[in-house]
């Protein structure tokens, strides 16, 4: 199986094309269009309402989307969550941040999904997620990180897909984090596997595909403590699932320590990279594949 970048593209210039920001009719319209392609795909989808607040807690209603293949789920099986927010801000279209994520997932869903596919998994259900409200503070993810917890589903590890397509080959076009300088490189032509003290195993899988594509740089990183130490490791909805004590990744292009359009109007698809954004979904076609199976 490869993955397309042409349904991969055409995915982030229709999800991409205004902002889609909370309670909006177009965040909506978004979420019909996932939801569209993931039952075409042959898997079947729950809305999953809920209310929580942000950080000025005020209460905002969101939706995530759960999906599954039918003939997978099987009662007490363990479980492996990919999971992309949907949602972004008011100010923007959000290409990278976070189209270029649900593309991805909605072009693995459509490979994985399909009758014929050969990784159908043996023993571990693979759940896709489409979160919302990721950027009022994770909502969507603490909203599905509590409800594995409070059902004590055996989650063998979650991964986020959180901005996968901005890359940079020009020297000192990657920042880093405080006490990181000189351990990383300062070209942003990598893609990051960033983790908790529980997700050894998972970082060492995911790190090693990477590492198995041509001509895509991949570096990771262990945090200790849930990331507490480090804020930005937190950014993204898998940290719910770390305080929730489940093994949890996010996969990322590093956000706005790398993209200078992070949470502004020019994050649109033209500012991305193809190539990248491609070998990127490559990766995680094949970890996830590997690991399902």
């Amino acid at each position: 199986m490869k993955t397309d970048i042409e349904q991969i593209w055409q995915h982030v210039e229709w999800i991409a094309a205004e902002p889609r920001y909370a309670e909006t009719d177009r965040l909506e319209q978004c979420r019909e269009y996932c939801e569209r392609h993931l039952t075409e795909s042959g898997w079947t989808v729950e809305r999953r309402p809920f209310s929580a607040d942000d950080q000025m807690l005020r209460s905002t209603n969101g939706i995530n989307l759960v999906a599954r293949r039918t003939s997978s789920a099987v009662a007490d099986s363990r479980v492996f969550v990919l999971g992309a927010h949907l949602d972004s801000r008011e100010n923007t279209p959000g290409a990278d941040d976070n189209a270029s994520a649900v593309a991805v997932l909605l072009e693995i869903a459509r490979l994985l999904g399909e009758p014929n596919s050969t990784a159908v998994p043996m023993g571990v259900e693979l759940e896709l997620v489409i979160f919302d409200l990721e950027e009022l503070g994770m909502l969507g993810g603490a909203y599905h990180a509590e409800s594995c917890r409070q059902q004590n589903r055996s989650l063998i590890g979650m991964v986020s897909l959180e901005m996968l397509g901005y890359c940079s080959h020009e020297p000192g076009s990657q920042t880093l984090p405080e006490g990181l300088e000189g351990i990383y490189p300062d070209v942003g032509n990598f893609i990051a596997v960033v983790g908790n003290q529980n997700s050894g195993n998972l970082i060492q899988h995911f790190a090693n595909t990477f590492q198995q594509v041509d001509q895509l740089p991949c570096e990771s990183l262990q945090v200790p403590d849930n990331g507490l130490p480090l804020p930005p490791t937190r950014l993204s909805d898998h940290s719910p699932f770390w305080d929730a004590g489940f093994p949890a990744l996010m996969i990322t292009d590093t956000s706005f320590m790398r993209n200078p359009h992070y949470h502004e109007p020019p994050d649109t698809p033209e500012t991305l990279d193809r190539e990248f954004l491609h070998k990127v979904a490559e990766g995680v076609l094949n970890a996830v594949s590997e690991l399902t199976e």
